[in-house]
């Protein structure tokens, strides 16, 4: 789990023109593919997302004036490589209900986390299928899509437990070498009742639930 100085807090007010910023898909997906795999330039960021090196180093120009990224140290005089400033950006869901553009920038970030999920589940499955990752990855791998009936509290209080278990094992795997990178996406979504005759639109656990 990254420590509190490798997360970058956002708010609505003091940091508007940082979210506007922020609130575009590739931008997104630079500085999390920044954050995951480590320093590159803009014309390695372009062959991995398809885009042009001119784009994809506009847009990091727009990261670094908002202070997500900054340059990394250069291999060489004729490239600028560039880093990711923090492992996390974090916000409170409350404070971030204030404005459109805070609340656009939420739902744009949920969503581009749901497209992660997608592509990490399709390349764990190729690593385990051409052997890259070992069999004794096999059986503790899995995505859930478990329903519980909770509280606001007992949703928080699980939240919290959540991180720091996960906070506890960080720190004992740190120096451990078989710790491989694990994408582990975690979602707690309420949802009113439907009502009665309803249409029939798509719902959480339609699919049913399970591991």
């Amino acid at each position: 789990m990254p420590s509190e100085d490798q997360k970058r807090v956002l708010d609505p007010e003091r940091d508007a023109a940082a979210l506007k910023a922020l609130t575009h898909p590739l931008r997104i997906r630079l500085l999390g593919m920044l954050r995951a795999d480590g320093p590159a330039t803009a014309s390695e960021l372009a062959v991995r997302t398809a885009e042009s090196s001119a784009s994809t180093s506009y847009h990091l120009r727009v990261l670094a004036k908002y202070a997500f990224v900054a340059e990394a140290e250069h291999r060489d005089g004729r490239e600028r490589r560039w880093q990711a400033v923090h492992a996390l950006t974090s916000w409170s869901n409350e404070a971030m209900e204030a404005t459109p553009g805070s609340r656009a920038y939420v739902n744009l970030s949920r969503r581009s986390q749901i497209q992660h999920l997608a592509a990490s589940l399709a390349r764990h499955e190729a690593d385990i299928a051409d052997g890259r990752l070992g069999r004794e990855w096999v059986e503790p791998s899995g995505i859930s899509d478990l329903m519980p009936r909770l509280t606001p509290e007992s949703l928080t209080e699980l939240r919290e437990a959540f991180d720091r278990r996960l906070e506890e094992l960080t720190a004992r795997d740190a120096g451990d070498p078989r710790a491989v990178q694990v994408v582990l996406l975690t979602a707690g979504l309420p949802l009113a009742p439907r009502e009665p005759g309803a249409g029939p639109g798509a719902a959480a656990g339609d699919a049913g639930g399970g591991s």
